[in-house]
Parts: structure tokens; sequence; C-alpha cells
């Protein structure tokens, strides 16, 4: 595994260069590196219902979508992040815990009890200090995390404001994580004392990866095409005569949106923090003309498997999304 040096701090070439990486080099990459402000929403998330649009204009905080599934996460300079990439067959079975195994160990060593758990969580005392998502595709895998030290939580509260899911499983509350800063549990350390800790206990005497011309060159015109562009960080779902938005233990939450005439689907769109490698937009060839009925339904969703789109979801509480 090679360790990619990034001073950057901009939160549009950032991504960008982690799609290149992942699209490009061969080998297995880690890198740690930092973004100014800015909040980075999931693939299938819409932005405009996850974030303050009003704050966000007014502290001139951009938003970035990533490649991955997963929630909204404020990145500050109080942040670190870290990205591994790596080779992994499409049909895999992913376990978070792996490839946060580096950070848990290096975090262990400081003394601080950490541990991976939950859907995508590292959690201290129970309190959430990193959020991690992911990235199938080609037989590579990207892997992305956050790592909170010495984040703003004041202006993470009014940067990201989700709004309230109605729970789909009987008996779960609604509840926002707790989150911790790590300075907590290391007061004698600065940020960039543990920013050069983190490396010495992560990367160790793993050969460095210096960036290209050729690598700065092609980041940029992804950052320019994708990552730096209104339509690719904001993209909404159009109006839809039907919105049902609901959090699934164990998935996430997921917003389905549809046009129904006679009882019929005629269009159908998906969004939420799910996890799924396939686009849920391929759901809408499959469930356009279906009849809102469950029989037909799970008839029409026989021929797929539902937790390639949504991690964790069963065809029979898909349907039930859709019905209830």
């Amino acid at each position: 595994m090679l360790y990619v040096e990034n001073e950057s701090l901009d939160p549009h070439f950032n991504l960008a260069l982690e799609q290149h990486l992942f699209d490009t080099l061969a080998d297995d990459v880690i890198m740690l590196w930092r973004n100014a402000e800015a909040v980075i929403v999931g693939v299938h998330q819409n932005t405009a219902e996850e974030v303050n649009g009003e704050f966000l204009k007014q502290n001139n905080i951009p938003v970035v979508r990533r490649l991955s599934g997963g929630g909204a996460v404020f990145h500050d300079l109080g942040n670190l992040n870290f990205t591994i990439i790596k080779k992994m067959s499409d049909d895999a079975e992913l376990d978070f815990r792996v490839s946060t195994r580096p950070i848990v160990d290096a975090l262990t060593a400081f003394g601080v009890r950490a541990i991976a758990g939950g859907r995508n969580d590292i959690t201290v005392d129970g309190k959430k200090v990193s959020g991690n998502a992911r990235y199938l595709r080609g037989g590579r895998l990207m892997h992305h995390g956050t790592i909170l030290f010495d984040t703003d939580f004041s202006r993470m509260a009014e940067a990201i404001r989700p709004p309230e899911d109605k729970y789909l499983s009987k008996g779960i509350k609604s509840s926002r994580a707790r989150v911790a800063n790590l300075r907590e549990y290391l007061p004698q350390m600065t940020m960039r004392e543990f920013m050069a800790s983190m490396r010495e206990h992560v990367i160790g005497e793993m050969p460095v990866y210096h960036l290209s011309e050729y690598d700065l060159a092609n980041a940029e015109k992804i950052r320019a095409s994708r990552y730096g562009t209104r339509a690719w960080n904001w993209r909404q779902s159009p109006e839809y005569s039907v919105e049902k938005r609901r959090r699934i233990d164990g998935v996430g939450a997921v917003t389905i949106r549809m046009q129904v005439d006679g009882g019929v689907i005629t269009d159908f769109s998906a969004s939420g923090d799910y996890f799924g490698n396939r686009p849920s937009a391929e759901l809408a060839g499959f469930l356009k003309g279906a009849a809102l009925d469950e029989r037909a339904l799970l008839e029409r969703l026989s021929g797929i498997r539902i937790e390639e789109y949504f991690e964790g979801l069963s065809p029979g509480d898909f349907a039930c999304i859709l019905l209830d």
C-alpha cells in the first residue's frame, strides 16, 4: 500500500483527487487529508433537504457530493479525513470494521478506547468520533471517513439540518447521534500533533506516492466537470405526487417519490443516507407500470436484488415503504 501526500484544503479538488486515484492507480493507497469548511453529502441524498442553505450561503460554505452513500457530514480544519482505496471484488461482503481497524488501532495506541460499530461509526464512550462511507465498483473499494479532533460543533449544527423521519420499524425513536471531539480525550495534543501522530501510527514506513503533474491536472479536470458544479452537488429530485420518508434500522433514511395514476406507478425516484452499490434510478424501469399492490410489487421485485440498491433492506420492507 502507498501513502498519498496531499496538502490541499479545497473540498472540490480533494473529492476529485479521490476519484482520480480510484479510477487510475492500480496500487492500494491510503491518504490523510483535510478540508476547509464544507458540507459533504452522500451520493443518494437530496442536498436541499439535508442542509441549511441560507447559513451556507451567508458563510460561504460549499456543498460537495461524494461518490459514496451515507449521510451529510461537516468538514473543517479540526477534522482529519482518511481515504483507503484497495482491490475488492464487487460481490465481497463488506465490513466497516476491517477498513477502520488502522484508525481504531492508532487511537488505542494513544490511550483512547475507540470502538468500530453501528452502521458505520467509530465511537468513544458511546459518542461518535468518526463517520465512514464506501464506494465499490469494478473490483475497487474506496473507504473514507472523518476523524473529529477539534471540529466546531456549533457550526456543524447550523450547517446540517436533516428532516424529521417517520420510522418504519416499531419501537425505534428518532435521535441524532451524540458526537465528541477526540481533543476531549487527548487534551495534551494540538491538531498538528494529532495529525503527525496519526500519520506515524497509520502510515509508518509505508512508501510515499507524490502526486505527479498528470495526477494534479486530471484531478482538476474532474473537479471542473463534476465536483465544482452545482448540477452535481445540488441535484434534486423533481416534484412527485407521492412522497414517503422512512428511517429503517440498519439501513438509514430512505425517501421515496412516485407519480401514481389509477393505482399504477408511472414514475419513481429515491434519495437518502442509505448505502447501495447500484443507482436507485435503475429501479424506475422495474417499477413503472406496477400496481400499488403487495403481490404485484413483490412479483416485479423478484427478478432483482433490492439490497444492491438499498443495503440491508428486504423486498418486503421496500414494498412496505411504497404501500404504507
